[in-house]
This record gives structure tokens, C-alpha cells and sequence, in this order.
């Protein structure tokens, strides 16, 4: 869950809106919804030492995947659920007031709660974790969460993404599928779920999002408006995203 110095300067974000229309929505958490990139570097700063690896270490590669096979590489016998857990438990405990949100999330995720539309949150994140920022930032908890804990394999792996689908009935290979997602991984991991993707510059180059190749680039979630309409669907304005060259 590190962060990568982002230069958009050269980006053009200007591409005319358009309008996209999804069966259900699944959010990533970390970079997506909130922004704890503080909170996480003081987090793993406190780890390292304890497990003795230097945090820029762990902070090159720990964006977008669970602790847990962090730990497998780096300090294998500190790779346990409990561990994680506990770990991860006090996290927004200790740090909560280095989190903020992820402009447009708080907007987009009320729109789709009080039309009773389908979304859930699909993270790399333990439940004590996302439960524990959820509340810290106010932020509603979705009646779908799969966490670091639903699944054997972490992103770029796409089960945490197939699962989400299963849970909103939305396991049709003909159902559309939108993912929201910042770190490379989890774009490879909704790609390979069968989802379209919104990839968000908050937490990593406009190169390195492009690269992992989703349909959509935004700065962040300012970009992506519900639409009104009447029936089940969720109907999405996308506006100032990345011109994408082909």
C-alpha cells in the first residue's frame, strides 16, 4: 500500500463525457474510496522495524495487495491471519487522522445506496482494517465486502473480483461489470474478472495505470457522476478522463 510520485503534468484529461451504463459497480478500497497513503507509510515504517526490513522496501511493492503475501516474502513467519489482523486492526486506530477521501467517492456511493443500486467493495484490505477506516471517515459500509480474508489469492489474481460478482448475482459472462480501481494489480485483477475498468491516478504514474490497461483513466472519482435513469441499471457519466492514444 505505498505510493508512487504521480506526474500528471503532461496528461491530457480532457476527453468529452460519456455515458456508460453497468449492472453493478465493485470498488476497490485503498486509493479508491479513501486515501491513506500517510497513514500506511507510518504504518509499515513500524512494521519494517519490528520485522526487520526496511519500509521502502515493503512501500515499492505493497500497493494494492494484502499484507498477508507482503509477509510471505518479506517475513514469513509473520504471515498469519492473526497477525494480520491484529496488525492491521490498529492501523486506523493510531493513524486515522493521516486518511482522507478520495474526492467524489462519498457523492457516488450515497447516489448508488439511496437508489438501492448494486455495489460492493472489493479490497486487499482485512475487515478490521476497512471496517475500522469505514468508520473513522464516516463512510458507509456496503452490504458486499470481500476482503483479504474471502480469498486464497490476492490481486492481480482475479478471484477477489469473480467473487464480488458472484455476490451481486452478476456472475454472467453477459452481465456488465464496472471496476474502480487505482493500483495496477487490481486493474489486471478486474481485466481478468471479465469487468470494465475506471483506473484512478491517485496512487501511482498516469504510465504505470495506463499500462495495466483499463477502459477508462480519471484523476479521481470527481470524474464519475451517476446518472439518473428508471430502470435497475447504473448509468455512469465519465468526464474529464485521459485521452488515450492508439
Amino acid at each position: 500500500m505505498g505510493r508512487t510520485v504521480i506526474n500528471t503534468s503532461d496528461a491530457d484529461f480532457s476527453a468529452p463525457p460519456v455515458q456508460v451504463t453497468f449492472d453493478g459497480l465493485l470498488f476497490d478500497m485503498d486509493g479508491t474510496i479513501i486515501d491513506s497513503t500517510a497513514a500506511v507509510e507510518k504504518h509499515w515504517e513500524a512494521i519494517g522495524n519490528e520485522i526487520g526490513v526496511s519500509p521502502e522496501i515493503i512501500l515499492q511493492t505493497s500497493h494494492g495487495r494484502r499484507s498477508i503475501d507482503i509477509l510471505k516474502e518479506l517475513a514469513p513467519e509473520k504471515a498469519t491471519i492473526e497477525y494480520v489482523h491484529q496488525m492491521e486492526g490498529m492501523l486506523p486506530k493510531k493513524y486515522g487522522d493521516d486518511a482522507v477521501e478520495i474526492p467524489g467517492a462519498r457523492a457516488l456511493l450515497q447516489d448508488l445506496i439511496d437508489r438501492k443500486k448494486p455495489w460492493a467493495i472489493v479490497t486487499s484490505g482485512s475487515m478490521p482494517l476497512v471496517s475500522g477506516w469505514l468508520d473513522v471517515l464516516s463512510l458507509p459500509h456496503p452490504e458486499h465486502l470481500i476482503s483479504a480474508e474471502s480469498v486464497a489469492n490476492g490481486k492481480p489474481d482475479p478471484a477477489c473480483y469473480l467473487l464480488g460478482r458472484k455476490r451481486l448475482e452478476l456472475s454472467n459472462p453477459e452481465a456488465e461489470v464496472l471496476v474502480l480501481e487505482d493500483a495496477p494489480a487490481g486493474i489486471r485483477a478486474g481485466k481478468a474478472a471479465g469487468c470494465k475498468v475506471i483506473g484512478l491516478v491517485t496512487s501511482h504514474t498516469v504510465e504505470q495505470v495506463v499500462e495495466a490497461g483499463p477502459d477508462w483513466v480519471v484523476r479521481d472519482l470527481s470524474s464519475v457522476r451517476y446518472v439518473e435513469r428508471e430502470d435497475g441499471k447504473v448509468t455512469l457519466e465519465i468526464r474529464d478522463a485521459l485521452v488515450l492514444m492508439n
